[in-house]
């Protein structure tokens, strides 16, 4: 199975430091994206929804910190600060934001690389309590990003991948069409009831022991769906 790789957004106006980060990061099997401004940085946030975030602050089109702020209105993604401001004014401000973590420039590309390893984890064991999550014959691992079927390992996208992990997450739990899309493709996607649907039948056909019959992802008409509990 290929897995699926952690979605880093660097998010910097000097193109060198993308360069040598995006480098960095997939020579250690992660998939990088950027943005130059923080405008662009929320945007992309909203639609990549990225594992985790790395800020720079002196930004051209307005402050790192008012970054942090947007997007902590909406989202718990780990945003590392990867700055030159060194003061301690601005490490408690970034922190009071939001920020997780903070690192000065010039950086040990070791160090930044612990960091966002350490970030990620935490992260993944935040979400659901625990790193891995089982129900029934589905075992997913949140830091390996990996399924298993009845001990099989079965390959999802990465938009399959992050339905199921919602599903999961909340499983026993009734979700509204609306409260899926929001969380999983971002508040621009509300209305895409077509769109979840084809997505939820493509997980359902790698779940579910009969997909035309499911007992794991089950329908709420005319509500949503819910992932019931389900016994080893």
């Amino acid at each position: 199975m290929k897995q699926k790789k952690s979605t880093i957004l660097v998010v910097d106006d000097e193109p060198q430091i993308r360069k040598l980060l995006k480098i960095s990061l997939e020579a250690n099997d992660l998939k990088c994206e950027d943005a130059e401004k923080g405008g662009e940085a929320v945007r992309l946030t909203a639609s990549l929804k990225p594992d985790l975030i790395l800020l720079d602050l002196g930004l051209p089109d307005m402050d790192g910190k008012d970054v942090i702020a947007q997007i902590r209105e909406w989202s718990q993604v780990p945003i590392i600060v990867c700055s030159v401001r060194d003061g301690d004014k601005e490490m408690i401000e970034a922190f009071g934001l939001g920020a997780d973590d903070y690192v000065t420039k010039p950086f040990n590309p070791d160090v930044l690389l612990a960091r966002i390893t350490a970030n990620l984890r935490k992260a993944a064991t935040q979400e659901a309590g625990e790193p891995i999550l089982v129900n029934g014959r589905i075992k997913m691992d949140l830091v390996r990003h990996e399924v298993l079927i009845d001990d099989a390992r079965v390959d999802f996208t990465p938009k399959e991948y992050d339905l199921l992990r919602y599903f999961l997450v909340h499983r026993g739990k009734m979700l509204t069409h609306r409260q899926i899309l929001h969380e999983v493709w971002g508040p621009a996607h509300g209305d895409d009831m077509q769109y979840l649907r084809v997505y939820v039948s493509q997980v359902r056909e790698k779940v579910e022991p009969d997909p035309s019959s499911p007992d794991y992802i089950v329908t709420e008409s005319g509500i949503g769906y819910r992932m019931e509990l389900i016994e080893p």
